[in-house]
């Protein structure tokens, strides 16, 4: 039985993955990003511990509403990927338990590493912030080079996975980089779905009580307009738009 620390679960999820989905929400993460709604996940040791065990007990008392509406079980963060015993424990046990099984990354990882988890993945989820590096560098601290060799890591062992990108004003709404963006994924095999997300000022808050400074303080959520443009190059590259 592994122990890690968390954040939060959440047991009626709906939008990280498909179905009903038992969301674990993990603490640590490496990136540092501008928009990030949760800085509080930020600190490894910082969290609640807890065993995979616990979490179980929990997934199992609402198991026949994730299993009647085709969902699952979804590790999310910061970033599951830094704690891999106790990830990899709760997924092994989620798939005993005949559970859709997913995990939610920003693809910060070494793909030999990541390989350590696809016996127990139904899915990935892939959080690609942006495909320009020095931007990347800029919104996040990191460099997006690990995320992109992990896609192809991803298609190399033919490994399901949805992409996700959120759209902040100003910084990841340019159209001639994101049709470069749909370019790049068209041909991806095991690609099943792109999402973009827009931007949002709900974590805006959390980083005023930690005492952070909040980078994108004038940074408005984008219109509705300049979402449907983006979502419309995607669906002119045939990809799967959520």
């Amino acid at each position: 039985m592994a122990e890690g620390y968390i954040h939060s679960t959440e047991s009626m999820g709906t939008v990280d993955g498909p179905g009903i989905r038992f969301v674990v929400f993990t603490q640590g993460c490496p990136l540092r990003c501008q928009y990030c709604h949760n800085p509080d996940t930020w600190k490894l040791k910082e969290g609640k511990k807890v065993s995979t065990e616990a979490l179980m007990e929990k997934i199992r008392k609402i198991k026949p509403y994730i299993e009647r509406s085709g969902g699952g079980l979804t590790i999310s963060g910061g970033e599951p990927t830094m704690q891999p015993e106790f990830t990899i424990d709760l997924l092994k046990k989620a798939k005993e338990e005949g559970l859709h099984t997913a995990i939610d990354t920003s693809g910060f990882v070494d793909p030999e590493k990541f390989k350590k988890f696809l016996p127990y993945l139904d899915l990935v989820l892939l959080d690609i912030k942006t495909m320009d590096d020095l931007v990347h560098q800029k919104l996040t601290g990191v460099s997006n080079q690990k995320t992109l060799k992990l896609v192809e890591f991803l298609e190399k062992e033919e490994q399901p996975y949805w992409v996700r990108q959120v759209i902040v004003p100003g910084i990841t709404d340019d159209l001639n980089k994101m049709k470069k963006f749909a370019e790049y994924l068209q041909p991806k095999e095991y690609l099943k779905k792109i999402e973009l997300l827009p931007y949002h000022e709900l974590g805006k808050y959390k980083w005023e009580n930690l005492g952070l400074e909040y980078k994108l303080a004038a940074v408005k959520p984008p219109s509705e307009k300049k979402m449907a443009e983006l979502n419309a190059i995607f669906k002119n590259y045939k990809i799967n738009i959520a």
